[in-house]
């Protein structure tokens, strides 16, 4: 099937002409040609337009009754939406008086491709699709970057997304270009690394952001890992662990009835939900992957040869913190991502003491909630990298960690579906049988006789109030 047939069979591209029959000055750039001479599925269109694009968007929403709105004033910009979300098309304004000059202000070859929206002859001056063909991602020109920096990170995503090869004279560029990477917005840097690690080969990407010299400039948290030593349960430095932990990310997402057994499509389900910055949960673990232990370095301790990285998940919460901000995340996904990286360490501390009594199941609940199942499959990646010498990585602990993680994914998962127990008494009900007042040992007294009522030690509302006096002596 060639290109234009592979465009023709897209019900939106259909859409797009029946909604513009008769208009000259149209053609299907970007993204669209690109997908389709890849063989892949066109749902999302982009447009460059000659005349008026909101003229143009209406158009097609009223014709796929959908809606339409302005998205950018400056580029003259505007999207039209499907109602359910199965279509989109983007209609830009043409920069430049013919398509060939417009198509020379893109970042690069392989998607510098028009064809006209009414059908034709592809236009492809700077040979994309010989370069689609080649497998290469190769900028239009030599100011690509330095026209828009955002283009470096983009770069790294577009290549790993694709599996592209970067050609040698576009990561020139791009490496003399790297100190610009920082430049755009945070939140537009946000969007590049969101899409490069919820990717199909955010390893690839990661690397990718080495290759072009990136990794200093956007996340110098992430470069400040490489050459921390560990001690002797860990096989590589910190910055190579985290590397490892990503990947055994990856292997845990595609291999969830082995670590999760029973209660794998559950935890797929909960992986898939959108969390916070079009960032699903699974995508954002993944970046708990990359930040987890981004508190080692100011930690570090070493003593009669004995490494420490005391502290390190208290310190990465404030790292965290920082790096979002600049990013211009949201609350709630900093939020996340601190919880991630507060209590990575936390089961691993308790497998000693495994089979653990329901008391310290539900402390970990606690603690962890919101983020009791994400972290546990944490842990999980997290102990299948450590492989060197020490006590900790020897087979046997870590098959003891993957026991514990799979009990206690699936009591975080019973906690958040059905919540704490209900209170056989209220607070105020306590108060008043006990004489005391709203204040801190109230609350004391109501979260263990959670903790109790969750044991199993206590069933009735008389059982929780003798409970309580007696704790109060």
């Amino acid at each position: 099937m060639s290109l234009g047939e592979r465009l023709e069979a897209a019900p939106v591209v259909a859409l797009a002409r029946r909604a513009l029959a008769g208009v000259d000055g149209a053609w299907i750039a970007g993204g669209a040609v690109r997908d389709a001479a890849l063989g892949r599925e066109v749902d999302d269109l982009d447009l460059a337009v000659a005349g008026e694009t909101s003229t143009a968007a209406k158009a097609i929403a009223r014709e796929g009754r959908g809606h339409s709105f302005e998205l950018s004033a400056e580029y003259a910009t505007w999207r039209a939406v499907a109602a359910d979300g199965s279509w989109q098309v983007d209609l830009t304004a043409l920069r430049g008086e013919t398509i060939e000059a417009d198509l020379a202000q893109r970042d690069f070859t392989v998607g510098a491709v028009a064809v006209p929206l009414g059908g034709g002859e592809p236009v492809d001056p700077f040979g994309g699709l010989p370069d689609l063909d080649a497998r290469l991602l190769r900028a239009v020109g030599e100011g690509s970057f330095a026209t828009d920096p955002l283009r470096l990170l983009r770069a790294a995503r577009l290549a790993s997304a694709l599996g592209l090869e970067v050609d040698p004279g576009t990561v020139a560029l791009a490496r003399a270009e790297a100190v610009r990477a920082a430049e755009p917005a945070g939140e537009r840097q946000l969007a590049e690394l969101r899409q490069l690690v919820g990717g199909p080969d955010p390893l690839r990407g990661i690397s990718l952001l080495d290759q072009l010299g990136l990794t200093p400039v956007v996340l110098p948290e992430l470069e400040a890992l490489r050459g921390v030593e560990q001690g002797p349960n860990h096989h590589l430095d910190v910055h190579g662990h985290t590397i490892a932990v990503l990947e055994q990310t990856l292997a845990v997402e595609v291999d969830l009835d082995r670590f999760c057994g029973g209660r794998a499509d559950e935890v797929a389900a909960l992986l898939a939900e959108p969390l916070a910055d079009e960032i699903s949960r699974g995508t954002a673990l993944r970046f708990g992957a990359l930040l987890h232990d981004i508190g080692k370095p100011a930690t570090r301790s070493e003593k009669d040869g004995f490494v420490t990285f005391l502290g390190h998940d208290r310190d990465g919460v404030a790292i965290v913190g920082g790096l979002g901000r600049r990013l211009r995340a949201s609350r709630s996904l900093i939020r996340h991502l601190q919880d991630l990286t507060l209590h990575h360490l936390r089961l691993g501390f308790m497998v000693h003491e495994a089979p653990l009594p329901p008391r310290r199941v539900h402390e970990y609940l606690r603690a962890t909630e919101p983020v009791g199942v994400d972290v546990t499959l944490l842990t999980i990646a997290d102990r299948l990298s450590a492989r060197g010498s020490g006590p900790f990585a020897t087979e046997e602990a870590i098959e003891a960690h993957l026991a514990l993680a799979r009990q206690m994914l699936a009591a975080a998962l019973d906690w958040r579906r059905d919540g704490p127990p209900q209170p056989l008494a209220r607070g105020d009900e306590l108060a008043s049988e006990l004489g005391l007042s709203e204040g801190p040992e109230l609350g004391e007294l109501l979260a263990e006789l959670e903790a109790a009522q969750y044991a199993g030690e206590i069933s009735t509302r008389a059982e929780a109030v003798d409970h309580a006096r007696r704790l109060r002596g």
